[in-house]
């Protein structure tokens, strides 16, 4: 069977609330926001910085739900400055026969974090 891999996911235009370089690793996200975007504890995600250009992989783990928050936890808060605004992606493998029905689920936010759709 053949198989393609495949955005799955993204939080669009999401704002960094935090940058914590003390921290282990990962990116902390409100879990209301993985939630929508169905994004796992610990799955794996692609973030592209908007503001910089930077692309770098991480995992996420859930923060308050509601909060809004959006923190680069580790070696990713090198990566990026509060007030960033990135793209938090997602992706999983298709095959040939779902492909034609296939759409992803892609999660526009407000400067506040607050889904637009």
């Amino acid at each position: 069977m053949n198989l393609r891999k495949m955005l799955k996911s993204k939080l669009h235009r999401a704002c960094v609330t935090e940058a914590n370089l003390d921290y282990e690793g990962s990116c902390t996200v409100d879990e209301g926001l993985m939630e929508l975007a169905d994004i796992a504890p610990n799955e794996m995600v692609l973030i592209s910085n908007i503001n910089n250009g930077e692309r770098f992989e991480t995992y996420v783990i859930p923060g308050e739900k509601g909060s809004g928050k959006v923190c680069l936890n580790g070696a990713a808060a090198r990566k990026g400055l509060v007030g960033d605004r990135i793209i938090i992606i997602t992706n999983r493998y298709v095959s040939e026969d779902e492909i034609s029905d296939y759409k992803p689920t892609i999660i526009q936010l407000s400067e506040n974090n607050k889904p637009l759709n």
